[in-house]
């Protein structure tokens, strides 16, 4: 079974039902966690795929120039290589923010402000030919929880979503590495913990109660947009889909 190495960059955010997802899919999961001490490795000799996960941390260096955590030079070494040899590379909310900085984009505290709860992002024109987005609905409900933001993507990325804040919801570099401004994995208990005594949700005045019974609402529509983008993101790191992005053998488009 082919594997994919999965970046968990915060104790706080995992894969959830993203895994689930990707598992149903046929890879199978390697998931390692710098923020416990694991070693990234040097090269991702042996993977299928990269998953990089979100986190509290931000992307561009801190205050006395040091990055936002100490392995995040090797993580974006990573993320290097990986668009270099056509690795399929899944990137999400932080990970998304640490594929742009790798490539000279451009990630800051968001001068819109924070961005939290359900939402919806419009599909692009170049999504019609991507081979992942072409099959998400025209405008996706999807998970937010950020306050810092891309706001120049790399030279020749292509972006496929954006909103009418934060243009840079989702964009792809090469033909096989996507980053999600937003969050696809979260089921309603990491958006509760999430919620429990947060900072951000006290300084925009939200109720906490009233974040995670919208998000819980909103499951069932995320799942049903990115349950098929993660089946088909496995079946590309797998060599299932051919080169009219056409499956080769038949995918389930939801979940049980």
């Amino acid at each position: 079974m082919a594997t994919a190495l999965v970046i968990e960059n915060d104790p706080t955010d995992d894969l959830r039902r993203l895994g689930e997802w990707l598992t149903e899919g046929g890879l199978e999961l390697r998931v390692l966690r710098p923020h416990a001490g694991d070693a990234l490795p040097a090269d991702l000799t042996g993977y299928a795929a990269l998953v990089v996960l979100g986190g509290d941390q931000q992307a561009y260096p801190l205050a006395d120039d040091s990055p936002g955590a100490p392995w995040f030079p090797a993580l974006e070494g990573l993320l290097r290589k990986a668009v270099r040899h056509r690795v399929p590379t899944l990137a999400i909310c932080l990970g998304a923010q640490l594929l742009a900085t790798a490539h000279a984009g451009r990630v800051e505290r968001s001068p819109s402000g924070p961005e939290v709860g359900p939402t919806v992002v419009g599909r692009r024109d170049a999504a019609e030919t991507d081979p992942l987005f072409r099959y998400v609905p025209l405008m996706p409900d999807v998970l937010q929880w950020h306050a810092d933001e891309i706001t120049e993507l790399p030279h020749g990325a292509t972006l496929l979503a954006a909103s009418t804040r934060y243009p840079h919801q989702a964009f792809r570099l090469g033909d096989r590495a996507w980053g999600l401004q937003f969050h696809i994995e979260c089921d309603t208990a990491m958006i509760a913990e999430w919620s429990r005594d947060s900072a951000t949700l006290a300084d925009l005045g939200y109720d906490p109660e009233l974040v995670v019974a919208a998000c819980d609402r909103a499951m069932a529509d995320v799942e049903e947009a990115w349950q098929p983008f993660a089946i088909r993101f496995a079946a590309l790191a797998l060599g299932e889909l051919g080169d009219d992005d056409s499956p080769r053998r038949t995918l389930p488009l939801l979940g049980a």
